[in-house]
């Protein structure tokens, strides 16, 4: 086995595990892409100084830390819109879009399906990606994100996560306390309801892809909690309350008449979503954009569109889905 296959053999199986820590740090799955290749490459380069005292997973999760590290201090933090400011309840507001803000982004899961990938690395390359949970990261420094990953997500020993970060068991403690409590302060509190059962989730997401597809304004408002949360990067816009999402949505041109949306049903973050495709002049349906809906037992909580017809080609999908092409099955878990 010449050095390259050993090297390939014994780092290859983390890269689905480093690829979703690098994206709870920066909160851009492209930029975390780029920055676990980096990490093989740093990785690589000193292999052969790599002596075996610590772990290779623990090696790597080192080198990749410490490239999120940089890039973060590079470009700061990726905020949804409601972290940029107060939502308006008014649907006939100007939708004013902000395309120079670094906007967090969507993680497709299909990203995170490694071939052969025992189900526990599985695991660690699923927990703690929910984008509320990502978006809440944002608002903490580089190292609190880096100390609350390690901790709680990875479940890490406090001394462990000391030796990677370069200071002390005491120091990595009281950062965690710091963290969790910016943490408690930032995250939605929809996303610490449970979902519904799987049977009425289901339906709820099935009855939102009908209400587009037939343009039926009244369905959709009957699926929506009254406080909802509308967001659509790179909107800076962002809509509160059923009044206002649906007074938005019911003044979309495609809204006029059925058949204007078609939405695929795809997995990012770790949640169930859609890719909506908008039905072009000449009748083939276009990549348009991402959506992320929060469900809840009282109905759906938030909704976070994805105005980036660029990120189809992450999730595998074409940038058409023929005007006489039906709908793809779901690939939901059932």
């Amino acid at each position: 086995m010449t050095v390259s296959e050993e090297f390939a053999s014994l780092t290859g199986r983390f890269r689905s595990e480093l690829l979703a820590h690098c994206y709870r740090m920066v909160g851009s799955a492209e930029e975390a892409e780029d920055l676990v290749q980096e990490t093989y490459l740093r990785a690589w380069r000193s292999y052969e100084g790599f002596e075996g005292r610590a772990s290779v997973r623990t090696w790597l999760y080192r080198i990749a830390t410490n490239v999120c590290l940089t890039a973060i201090e590079r470009r700061g933090r990726r905020p949804l819109p409601s972290g940029l400011g107060a939502p308006t309840e008014d649907p006939g507001t100007p939708v004013v879009a902000a395309p120079e803000v670094p906007w967090l982004q969507p993680l497709p899961d299909v990203l995170l399906a490694a071939e052969h990938e025992d189900p526990a690395a599985a695991a660690v390359s699923r927990a703690g990606i929910r984008l509320a949970f990502v978006a809440a990261l944002q608002y903490l420094s580089a190292r609190q994100r880096a100390v609350l990953i390690l901790r709680d997500v990875l479940e890490w020993p406090a001394a462990e996560v000391a030796e990677l970060l370069g200071t002390t068991t005491t120091a990595v403690n009281s950062g965690l306390r710091r963290a969790r409590a910016q943490l408690a302060q930032t995250l939605p509190a929809e996303d610490e309801l449970a979902e519904p059962a799987e049977p009425e989730r289901r339906a709820v997401l099935e009855r939102f892809a009908a209400a587009f597809e037939n343009a039926e304004v009244s369905a959709l408002a009957e699926l929506l909690r009254e406080d909802v949360a509308l967001e659509m990067p790179p909107a800076r816009t962002w809509f509160a309350g059923s009044r206002a999402v649906v007074g938005f949505f019911a003044a979309l041109p495609p809204f006029a008449a059925p058949g204007g949306f078609r939405l695929v049903p795809i997995m990012a973050n770790g949640q169930a979503a859609f890719a909506i495709y908008h039905r072009a002049a000449d009748g083939a349906f276009r990549a348009d954009a991402v959506t992320l809906l929060t469900v809840t037992p009282t109905g759906i909580a938030r909704i976070v569109t994805f105005r980036d017809p660029s990120l189809f080609e992450s999730f595998g999908l074409p940038p058409e889905h023929g005007a006489d092409a039906g709908p793809a099955d779901p690939p939901w878990p059932r």
